[in-house]
């Protein structure tokens, strides 16, 4: 949900933007917070919790739940879908044709206004599949 709060500067927040954006994987807080200790080795979890909060609130940012009760977070803000690993919990973006037409769907049977979607998808990723077909052989 975005909000009109503002932000003011902050070399931590800034850090853990630059740490994130980059990146395709969809770390957790924890992994962003030990890649950004490198950088400030005095910035607290909670620090970078409460910046990753405020930077999804804002819109910047997605946070991802997952099935293993943890947060992701990816770096891109754009409207996209995600697939989820349910061997390991691996988030990666899936590229797809656009298929907002489910927005149109959605509003068909609903009363309200339907203004957007996050869809996940799950299932097994290649790197869990080949390893399981790996282990498969040996035994």
């Amino acid at each position: 949900m975005k909000t009109t709060r503002t932000l003011n500067h902050s070399r931590q927040r800034e850090a853990i933007l630059a740490f994130l954006k980059p990146r395709k994987d969809h770390p957790t807080a924890d992994m962003i917070y030990r890649g950004v200790k490198q950088e400030f080795p005095n910035i607290s979890l909670g620090t970078v919790y409460r910046n990753l909060t405020l930077l999804s609130e804002l819109g910047i940012i997605q946070k991802i739940s997952c099935d293993d009760e943890s947060e992701h977070f990816d770096g891109n803000p754009a409207p996209h879908n995600h697939f989820i690993c349910r061997k390991c919990n691996s988030i990666v973006d899936l590229e797809m044709d656009n298929i907002d037409f489910v927005n149109t769907l959605a509003a068909q049977n609903f009363p309200g206004k339907v203004e957007g979607h996050s869809i996940y998808f799950y299932g097994t990723c290649h790197d869990c599949m080949t390893n399981e077909k790996k282990f498969l052989k040996k035994h």
